[in-house]
């Protein structure tokens, strides 16, 4: 399912969900919970765990966080040596707990769960399809969907690869996936590559996890992103591959590297914080301006900061206090508590900011709401000048892909020039890092990035949008 922005933290694009999955010697309650911590920035409003205890599958899901929800006697009297986890932002269904995950099945050929992070395309269709064979949907989610499919296709082949092969086949948009079938423990990854999916190696068996910082915090290994269109099922002993679906073309999402991962993952080869510190560095070259200091939007724009500041020779200092102990607003679903964030979450730091031209820099600006505010502190604080830089370039379409942007009002930038932005939020100038120098500081091309909501072409197609490479809107 599909995320929102960070609102108090720069109005950055919110979030989709994260997943984890594991087999192994050893119980792997208590590993999946640390996972599902590692990977908790992906999701804030639920947490979900399943395991098959040897004779079915237990679960354990609720609103809230990793350390609210997997505690108490339910949850210690889980164990087994195979599992799923899930946190949850929601962008597809409702915030609440009836849609939260994982979503536990019973089949023919035992339980089943699902752990989904991304947003279907074709999901009205698909339900409508299933619910003329008769099945009742208990959510609102397009992960439910996805099991009740892969629950028919059971019935029709008992073979777990076989099924979901046929299931991904009838998929149209993005999603990773983590799935327990009976005993057995799979991944899977949409052709387009759209969402993040990995493997890892642990002490005593695999994972699969929506980032490689998984595998650092449970002191293992990465060994490799899952590809796309690929299934992987994964043993104690290591892992197999089944390719179900292939496409010429990926479109990996560009703001995992701009937004969304952890800036210690590594996604699809690039490290995140190097993207981001070169998203700064080519910010600095095609968006200089004569300051005195450079400061970030923590923590989201830090690594671009560090890259302006090292490209334009400029000094770079902190110039915002966060409170670490307030949400992260991006995730939080509602705009009103995103708002209230800004001011509980961020404080200027007066002397790094009195009588000086300030260069702030985020990795994303979406509605301007909250750098606004963070403009009018620095002010209030004594800058003499503030200028916006923007590591991402200017988002002006939605996203039908697992971010929280479904619609064209939602944007600042949309219609915009720089200087009536800079207008809006207060500035006295605002730069982003154009659509070329994005790719270049990805070394990717534009046929393999999905870039819809920079661009308004879509990789997959979406009624009444441009697909990528068509030269006229049907």
């Amino acid at each position: 399912m599909a995320v929102p922005m960070d609102d108090t933290m720069g109005d950055s694009p919110k979030h989709f969900c994260g997943i984890v999955a594991m087999s192994s010697n050893a119980d792997v309650k208590y590993d999946i919970k640390k996972a599902l911590r590692v990977i908790q920035h992906r999701g804030q409003e639920a947490t979900g765990i399943a395991i098959h205890d040897g004779n079915s599958i237990k679960y354990v899901r609720r609103m809230g966080l990793v350390h609210e929800v997997l505690i108490g006697p339910e949850y210690d009297a889980m164990g087994g040596n195979i599992g799923i986890g899930h946190v949850r932002y929601s962008t597809t269904g409702t915030s609440c707990a009836q849609d939260c995950q994982p979503i536990v099945v019973t089949t023919n050929v035992g339980d089943a769960a699902i752990g989904h992070n991304g947003d279907l395309v074709n999901a009205a269709k698909l339900r409508t399809k299933l619910q003329n064979y008769g099945w009742a949907f208990l959510t609102n989610t397009d992960s439910e969907i996805i099991i009740r499919m892969l629950a028919t296709e059971l019935t029709q082949n008992s073979d777990p690869i076989k099924a979901i092969r046929t299931v991904m086949r009838n998929l149209d948009g993005a999603y990773a996936l983590v799935f327990m079938v009976g005993k057995r423990v799979f991944g899977a990854r949409d052709p387009l590559g759209l969402r993040p999916l990995c493997i890892g190696k642990l002490e005593n068996g695999y994972s699969i996890a929506s980032e490689s910082a998984v595998f650092d915090i449970l002191q293992g290994d990465f060994v490799r992103d899952v590809a796309p269109g690929e299934i992987v099922e994964i043993t104690p002993s290591g892992f197999t591959s089944h390719q179900a679906t292939t496409h010429p073309h990926t479109a990996h999402c560009m703001f995992e590297w701009v937004y969304f991962a952890r800036p210690d993952s590594i996604i699809d080869g690039r490290e995140v914080y190097d993207v981001r510190k070169k998203l700064g560095q080519t910010l600095a070259r095609e968006q200089p301006v004569i300051a005195d200091v450079v400061i970030p939007v923590p923590d989201s724009g830090r690594a671009n900061a560090l890259g302006y500041a090292q490209e334009s020779g400029i000094m770079y200092e902190e110039g915002l206090m966060k409170n670490r102990y307030v949400e992260r607003t991006f995730i939080l679903p509602d705009q009103s508590k995103r708002e209230e964030g800004v001011s509980l979450k961020l404080n200027p730091i007066r002397s790094t900011i009195v009588d000086k031209r300030v260069v702030v820099v985020d990795d994303s600006i979406v509605r301007g709401t909250t750098l606004r505010k963070i403009v009018q502190m620095l002010r209030h604080a004594g800058a003499k000048e503030v200028h916006v830089r923007i590591g991402c370039p200017p988002i002006i379409a939605p996203c039908y892909y697992g971010v929280d942007m479904k619609t064209r009002d939602y944007f600042i930038a949309a219609g915009r020039t720089f200087d009536e932005i800079a207008e809006l939020i207060g500035a006295d100038s605002v730069g982003y890092t154009s659509v070329k120098g994005l790719r270049d500081s990805l070394d990717l091309s534009e046929q393999d990035l999905c870039m819809a909501c920079l661009t308004a072409e879509y990789p997959t197609c979406v009624p009444g949008e441009r697909m990528r490479f068509q030269k006229t809107l049907i």
